[in-house]
């Protein structure tokens, strides 16, 4: 990595975190999510890190993602789950270790398993899978992440519970890039319903 891809890379994960800290400290998550969406365009549109290809990035006005729905905010509580261990082979940080840290319930719509990177830096890490991925219109093919504390992505805790917001589900990086290998929703992180809010499938993909 050349210094100035160094600084761009370090300058794109420090308003990511920027702008989590907002959406945490916001008392309205509607008006924290118009936000998240308008500088997460900004970033994708401007920055010199986007993961959008040069050609994607021409004409880019924005990435798809519905008004903001508080019937997919959740707050729960982290239940216990079978020890398990996952080895994710990525193109650019070799084999990244999670382990299974427990599990969160989303009423009617199922379970999710919350991973714990089990390597430097640590980290909450959930993924997610929904009915509609893979299909037009619908959700990327390979699941979405709704938090990854390390990189920032960390909707906060109320209490002993977390935040669980599924308007902020996002497409990892891959979505956009070929090059890039992201870790994917495991089978404890698939939901069997769709998911009509959050980040959808890249329009140009």
């Amino acid at each position: 990595m050349s210094p100035e891809g160094a600084l761009a890379l370090a300058d794109w994960r420090e308003r990511v975190h920027g702008l989590y800290a907002e959406v945490r400290a916001s008392e309205d998550p509607a008006q924290a999510h118009a936000s998240w969406r308008m500088q997460r365009d900004d970033l994708f549109r401007a920055h010199p890190s986007t993961p959008l290809l040069p050609e994607d990035r021409e004409g880019f006005d924005g990435l798809a993602v519905p008004a903001y729905d508080p019937a997919f905010r959740f707050e729960a509580r982290l239940e216990a789950a079978e020890p398990a261990r996952l080895e994710v082979p990525t193109g650019t940080d070799g084999v990244v270790p999670f382990e299974r840290a427990g599990r969160v319930r989303l009423g009617d719509l199922g379970t999710l398993d919350v991973w714990w990177l089990a390597s430097y830096g640590g980290g909450l890490f959930v993924p997610v899978k929904d009915a509609s991925a893979g299909r037009p219109g619908g959700t990327y093919g390979g699941g979405r992440y709704l938090l990854d504390t390390v990189k920032g992505a960390d909707l906060g805790r109320v209490g002993d519970r977390l935040v669980l917001d599924l308007n902020f589900a996002y497409n990892p990086s891959c979505a956009y890039d070929p090059e890039w290998a992201c870790p994917l929703a495991p089978p404890g992180n698939v939901l069997e319903v769709e998911v009509p809010v959050g980040e959808r499938v890249f329009a140009e993909h």
